[in-house]
């Protein structure tokens, strides 16, 4: 049995109000909290909003950004693709320079890089025993003509035979003959220049011993032209003719040089199935010396139309090539749009465009780096390949 005085009992029930003040404190506080950060949350939600406003506002006042490029007209042309071989230069006239008999060298006159023109002594071999041949064999004829003309003066008072007339004829033929002999190995002892050329490196001196074939040096024809040798696949060959025009280029930086097919080789070589070509460059001024290296541009087909626009005018990406093209936008304003191309090679400081682009269209040149679809643009400069003569691709 639980006894409660009065003054516990008093004291429970206070106990119990404070805890319900309490909870109902804590309970307002939080509303009030909550309140204050919705509070703090739409202010700066207005505050953003109002900036984000006047961004815009002052961004609308603020005049369009403008890229200044040059222009450059699209320009058509006649192109006709192309095929690239490696080719090889040759003087019109070429030979090794050997003698033809043994013998000991008395005089040489080869000074490498020398131009040497049509019958110059170059070797000279030793003939001393030659020449006393060819005397002796001077003297027998002497001897044989006058025989002859004894015989041929006594046939007359028919105090001889026409027997002995025949055999002292004959006799006189053997000596000139063997005197002709031996001045024919006397000139193959003297070794003369054939044809104006320039002479190469050469290894002879004077009292060297040569043996038959032995080389003395080489002889490079100098004309007005050199021919090129260069290879191409049977496809292309096939579509080639005498008289077709070619383009020859000594390093990858200099200037095309025109040259001419003057000749195809009769077959197709059976394990490479390229057939030999030969081209010829007239004048040899800038033209390669004889056994260089160079790069021939070959045509292929039919001549097409296409443009073309300055270099620095293509852009190349990702997606492909592309240029921007200038022209007017829905606002009447100079814009550039971006226009995807098919290219083609170089021409100098141009490139040939096969597709995508038309004849008489701007696009920008210099400045087109910077450029994006739609930009505003304003125009610098004058404008380039507006006018010059159509050049073939």
């Amino acid at each position: 049995m639980t006894v409660t005085t009065r003054g516990e009992n008093f004291l429970y029930c206070k106990q119990k109000s404070w805890g319900f003040d309490v909870k109902r404190h804590s309970w307002i506080g939080s509303v009030l909290l909550l309140m204050m950060i919705v509070a703090v949350g739409v202010g700066l939600a207005g505050w953003k909003y109002s900036s984000i406003q006047e961004g815009n506002e002052a961004s609308a006042r603020q005049p369009e950004p403008m890229e200044a490029v040059t222009l450059a007209v699209a320009r058509e042309l006649e192109h006709r693709q192309s095929a690239t071989s490696i080719g090889t230069v040759l003087a019109l006239r070429s030979i090794t320079l050997r003698n033809e008999l043994p013998g000991t060298v008395q005089e040489v006159r080869l000074i490498s890089g020398q131009v040497v023109e049509r019958g110059t002594v170059l070797v000279a071999l030793d003939v001393s025993v030659e020449e006393a041949d060819l005397k002796a064999q001077q003297a027998q004829a002497a001897l044989a003509k006058s025989v002859l003309e004894r015989r041929q003066h006594l046939r007359r008072d028919l105090a001889t035979a026409q027997e002995e007339v025949d055999r002292a004829r004959a006799d006189l033929d053997v000596a000139l003959a063997q005197i002709a002999r031996t001045k024919a190995i006397i000139a193959r002892k003297t070794i003369r220049a054939p044809f104006r050329a320039r002479v190469g490196l050469a290894d002879v001196h004077t009292g060297q011993y040569l043996n038959e074939g032995s080389r003395l040096t080489t002889l490079q024809g100098v004309d007005d032209a050199v021919h090129v040798d260069f290879a191409v696949v049977q496809q292309v060959a096939a579509g080639l003719r005498e008289g077709d025009n070619v383009q020859v280029f000594v390093t990858a930086e200099s200037a095309p040089i025109a040259a001419t097919i003057v000749a195809l080789d009769a077959r197709i070589d059976p394990e490479t199935r390229n057939a030999m070509v030969r081209a010829k460059i007239e004048g040899t001024s800038g033209a390669p010396a004889p056994g260089a290296s160079v790069r021939v541009r070959v045509p292929v087909g039919s001549p097409r139309k296409a443009v073309a626009v300055p270099v620095n005018a293509l852009r190349k990406g990702p997606g492909g090539d592309q240029v921007f093209v200038i022209a007017p936008g829905n606002d009447g304003k100079t814009r550039a749009h971006v226009r995807q191309v098919e290219s083609g090679p170089t021409v100098g400081d141009e490139v040939v465009v096969l597709n995508g682009l038309s004849a008489g269209e701007l696009v920008a040149a210099s400045g087109s780096f910077k450029l994006r679809e739609g930009a505003l643009v304003t125009i610098a400069g004058d404008r380039e390949g507006a006018a010059g003569p159509n050049r073939a691709g």
